[in-house]
C-alpha cells in the first residue's frame, strides 16, 4: 500500500463517523481550545498533570527547599502534636532528613540546619498550656473547687 492509498483509506473512515454522528457531543465541543492565545510553556503537560492528579507541587521542590519549608512549618505542626514523645519523634526524623541533606547535598544548596528538639519541646507545653486554660470556662477558673464528700460508709480493714 502506498501512503496515498493509506491517508485515503484514514480519510474515507473520518468521513464516514463525521456522517454517522460518532464525533457529535463529544466533551469539549465548541469549546475554544485550553491555553489557546497563552505563551508556550514548554512544563504544561507537567502542570496539567500535577493539577490534574491532585499532586502537591511541594513533591517537585528540590531537597534542600523542601526541607527549609518543613523546618518553617514544624512550629504550627508541633503544637498541633498530642504528645511530647510524638514532638521528640517529629523532630528527630527531621533531624535526620537534615543530616542526609549535609552529607550529600542536592543542587541548589540551600544551607538548613538543626532543629532544638527542646525548644520545640517547650513550644508545645505553651501551646498545651494555652489548650488547656481554653478549654477551662471563666466560671471554672472563678469558682472554688467543690468540698469533698463524705464517705457515709466504713471501709472493710
Amino acid at each position: 500500500m502506498t501512503s496515498d492509498r493509506i491517508e485515503s483509506l484514514i480519510e474515507a473512515r473520518i468521513r464516514a463517523a463525521r456522517e454517522n454522528g460518532e464525533f457529535d457531543d463529544l466533551p469539549g465541543a465548541g469549546k475554544p481550545l485550553p491555553g489557546r492565545g497563552e505563551p508556550y510553556d514548554e512544563q504544561w503537560w507537567l502542570k496539567e498533570y500535577v493539577r490534574r492528579e491532585g499532586i502537591d507541587g511541594e513533591v517537585m521542590l528540590p531537597p534542600g527547599i523542601a526541607l527549609k519549608r518543613q523546618v518553617e512549618r514544624l512550629p504550627d505542626l508541633v503544637r498541633r502534636l498530642p504528645s511530647e514523645q510524638r514532638v521528640r519523634e517529629t523532630v528527630a526524623d527531621l533531624n535526620r532528613q537534615i543530616v542526609d541533606y549535609q552529607i550529600r547535598p542536592a543542587p541548589p544548596f540551600v544551607p538548613v540546619r538543626r532543629v532544638d528538639a527542646e525548644a520545640m519541646v517547650a513550644l508545645w507545653r505553651e501551646a498545651l498550656a494555652e489548650r488547656f486554660a481554653a478549654d477551662r470556662s471563666p466560671a471554672d477558673r472563678a469558682a472554688p473547687p467543690p468540698p469533698a464528700r463524705r464517705r457515709w460508709f466504713r471501709r472493710a480493714r
